[in-house]
């Protein structure tokens, strides 16, 4: 049974109309109406509302009381799956940003390095800054750039999917 079918039934089981069962959880009768005709789907916030007001499990709302899937649980799915996307996305972009800040510090550290010439004519420069500094840079730079690509296509698929 689709989650159209399920929400319709249990509203005749509570002897509910559209209206009534949309007062019930503060939303539109036309939400209802979409919702039995699965034209679209309830978010997560309103099916626990639904759980609580019409006494039924999440699990035989969502499952509809079986193992197999239906639409609703495939967007619950899909919508976890963006979501975690969109995270790691984040995560991927503030990674970027320290690795840029450590190639920063790099030139900071060179800059006040001290440098001299010992007795015997040798030139004492911690000239490695440069280089790993650059490096730093280039490769936060790189990984600032793939999160916030990632993040944006994430957030404009779950908002086209809205």
């Amino acid at each position: 049974m689709d989650f159209g079918s399920q929400i319709k039934t249990l509203r005749k089981e509570k002897q509910l109309t559209q209206d009534e069962m949309a007062k019930d959880l503060h939303v539109s009768r036309q939400a209802v109406s979409n919702w039995e005709n699965n034209k679209n789907l309830p978010d997560l916030e309103i099916l626990i509302q639904m759980s609580k007001t019409y006494s039924i499990s999440l699990d035989e709302l969502i499952l509809g009381g079986k193992d197999d899937m239906n639409n609703m649980t495939e967007k619950l799915i899909e919508d976890t799956s963006e979501n975690t996307k969109l995270k790691n996305a984040k995560k991927i972009l503030l990674i970027g940003l320290v690795l840029m800040l450590a190639g920063l510090l790099c030139f900071f550290l060179k800059s006040i390095s001290v440098e001299y010439v010992d007795r015997q004519g040798i030139l004492h420069e911690n000239f490695f800054y440069i280089p790993i500094g650059y490096l730093f840079l280039f490769i936060g730079f790189i990984t600032s750039l793939t999160g916030t690509i990632k993040a944006v296509i994430s957030s404009r698929r779950k908002k086209a999917e809205k």
